[in-house]
């Protein structure tokens, strides 16, 4: 019986310090799993360069000429760490059997590879790593993590606890997964809609190897948001009870203030009257701005851009005149 290929997707943005630490952990990891006989010797390493301003991808044809299975590709541009996966993913599908994304700062268990590639071998389509603590963090990050997880699944967001981006997929998702067109990604909510058999593989998370984070509390929170934004449309039902209990609030201080001014008793009050319109002006302000955002989404969708530009591939590198071959998804 075939072995899988496996292609391993690691995206690579401003990596210059830690590329050259974590490429051979997963170059090892890969021999290992090859060695074991649980995927093909012809699996590889693939790092997609999300167009980083340093010299990542000088190191990444550097690596893809000093061992054959390290490959990598170039976006034109940055466009984002969920299109980075995505281009990578979608580069994969044809060319292998299962695919598993990873950040390349090392602070995912590499070897986690292992009991994923053994879920596979039992039947599972994805595998989700999902990490077990997370005592490497501080207590703010930890706190604003663990609540990250549970707004997105809160807002109907349907996505694993704990689980960012280090998961196994097989070709046979990913044929399907092609079928989702959608420009606002966020990948960790949109795998559990394509079905399949799945399951967990839990691991520690480590501290980041060299460099630092590119995801700060802002892309995190904006993170959150898209990924909300993109798969529920409950903010706008929450926007609709909102409306709804402050209509009824409104309906019952009419009535009273009716009452109160047959019977005499009306009290003068600038400063209630100016809270209350403060009141009602936030809140349609809130939700207009919240309404906005689902209207911009479909202005961005309704346009078919593409979402990334493959401008380089270190195994067909672009000829002396500069011709593109670019391919686009």
């Amino acid at each position: 019986m075939r072995q899988p290929r496996l292609w391993m997707v690691i995206p690579c943005y401003n990596e210059r310090d830690v590329l050259p630490l974590t490429a051979p952990l997963f170059l090892k990891e890969l021999k290992k799993l090859i060695s074991a006989g649980k995927v093909s010797e012809d699996s590889r390493i693939l790092f997609v360069n999300d167009g980083s301003r340093d010299d990542t991808w000088d190191i990444i044809m550097g690596l893809s000429k000093s061992d054959d299975h390290f490959i990598g590709i170039s976006q034109s541009r940055n466009r984002g760490h969920q299109n980075a996966v995505l281009a990578g993913l979608m580069e994969a599908k044809d060319k292998c059997d299962i695919t598993i994304s990873i950040d390349c700062d090392g602070q995912d268990d590499i070897s986690a590879m292992d009991k994923m590639v053994d879920e596979y071998h039992n039947g599972s389509e994805i595998v989700y790593g999902v990490r077990s603590s997370r005592k490497t963090d501080t207590w703010f990050k930890r706190t604003t993590a663990q609540g990250f997880y549970r707004f997105l699944n809160h807002m109907g967001a349907e996505v694993v606890y704990n689980h960012a981006d280090y998961r196994l997929v097989s070709a046979r998702v990913l044929a399907h997964f092609a079928d989702f067109k959608e420009v606002n990604i966020f990948l960790r909510g949109m795998f559990p809609l394509v079905g399949f058999k799945s399951t967990s593989v839990y691991y520690e998370r480590h501290e980041r190897m060299a460099g630092r984070s590119h995801y700060p509390l802002r892309k995190m929170l904006a993170l959150a948001f898209d990924g909300i934004t993109s798969l529920s449309i409950k903010p706008i039902s929450i926007i609709c009870g909102i409306g709804v209990g402050v209509s009824l609030i409104g309906f019952i201080g009419v009535i009273w203030a009716i009452v109160m001014a047959v019977i005499g008793n009306t009290v003068a009050g600038w400063a209630s009257i100016v809270c209350i319109i403060c009141f009602l002006g936030g809140i349609q302000l809130l939700s207009m701005g919240i309404i906005g955002e689902y209207v911009g989404k479909t202005y961005l969708e309704s346009k078919h851009r593409p979402r990334y530009i493959i401008s380089e591939k270190t195994w067909d590198p672009l000829p002396d005149n500069r011709e593109e071959t670019d391919r686009e998804g």
